[in-house]
């Protein structure tokens, strides 16, 4: 075990952005600051930042003016550390049933060294028979497995005899969306949008019957064709142009699990919606979500057990392709962060720390 230095590292939302965030400057949205590390009491750990979980719905809890009481997690305001999901190992433990040296995911925020108690530190544990590693945790396993999932089952009501249409389909989400609707559901045809063919041919290889290329010229003629028949179930996780295309190949009465928007996070005032009569003229419904929502449900864990299980039935792959691993210095954290507005990323977009 390293000895734990004096210091620790941690970056703060240093200007909230109205669109695309800065990375210099004297409008950087983001700044690097040092502290002492703190020290722990009886109950808790100490945990050293190992992996950082990339979310598009980080950029809208640093949003330029939003309101606390229409966000569904507290704002990260100017000054406070910025937050995110991790993966870090125990360097120092006072709590009983954590050793030093045990992986956990956790409320890491972009901060080196964080002391917690016990209870909120999730231990994780790798099996290499199936294939799971501790950046599954934060991904397939994580969240975006748990989103996928739960947008499918209990918002769209997701059946065999459906057609479903996923956006964001090689994304960490929306590519388990893909495997969730196919292979788990067995839905009857199951359709991916994606930006490039590399992605769209991964897509299909995941289980789509076809995936469209929404970067092609004859995009909309292709959505149109792929989509003969029009769709029952479509699961939007970008919003935007495609959320108003897609509102023109909506079966009557079909469903909409509208999940993200990261056409729009980095210009709110983008989206416009043409085609918006569909949803009255074909009785259209769109339910937005968070994944949070599956645990006040109650079943939260129940869904969770589910992908795993489907996992290690071999229905869902978590292959290497399935993940952008990008090794980054902690002084990079941003940097590496904004590559999910570039479309940078296949699969989950996860951050290794080097240093």
């Amino acid at each position: 075990m390293s000895s734990i230095p004096k210091q620790t590292r941690q970056w703060i939302v240093s200007k909230a952005p109205k669109t695309n965030v800065s990375l210099s400057g004297d409008d950087a949205t983001f700044k690097l600051q040092t502290i002492d590390t703190p020290s722990i009491n009886d109950g808790q750990v100490l945990v050293k930042l190992k992996y950082l979980s990339n979310d598009p719905a980080q950029r809208g809890w640093i949003q330029d003016g939003v309101l606390a009481e229409r966000l569904y997690v507290s704002p990260v305001r100017q000054g406070d550390v910025m937050r995110s999901y991790g993966i870090g190992e125990i360097v120092q433990s006072k709590a009983e049933n954590l050793k030093e040296g045990q992986l956990v995911s956790y409320m890491a925020n972009w901060t080196d060294y964080r002391v917690l108690e016990a209870k909120e530190v999730n231990p994780i544990q790798e099996d290499k028979e199936a294939g799971i590693k501790a950046t599954h945790f934060i991904g397939a396993l994580g969240g975006p497995g748990l989103t996928a999932y739960y947008g499918l089952v209990k918002v769209a009501e997701a059946k065999a005899e459906d057609t479903v249409v996923i956006s964001g389909a090689a994304g960490s989400t929306g590519s388990m969306a893909v495997q969730i609707a196919k292979h788990v559901l067995g839905c009857k045809r199951v359709i991916g949008i994606a930006g490039g063919a590399k992605k769209c041919e991964w897509v299909e290889n995941l289980g789509a019957d076809v995936c469209v290329d929404y970067k092609a010229a004859d995009f909309e003629e292709k959505l149109i064709k792929a989509t003969e028949g029009y769709a029952d179930v479509y699961f939007d996780n970008v919003g935007g142009h495609i959320l108003d295309t897609m509102l023109k190949r909506i079966q009557r009465y079909g469903r909409v699990a509208v999940c993200g928007s990261i056409a729009t996070y980095n210009d709110p005032e983008s989206t416009n919606l043409k085609n918006w009569f569909e949803v009255i003229a074909n009785r259209i419904e769109l339910k937005g979500f968070i994944v949070m929502d599956a645990y006040r449900d109650g079943n939260g864990q129940k869904m969770v057990d589910a992908v795993r299980n489907a996992v290690k039935e071999k229905k869902i792959k978590i292959e290497k392709q399935g993940e952008t691993i990008v090794p980054t210095k902690f002084d990079d954290i941003p940097k590496t962060w904004t590559l999910l507005f570039e479309g940078g990323n296949q699969g989950k977009l996860v951050t290794e720390l080097t240093d």
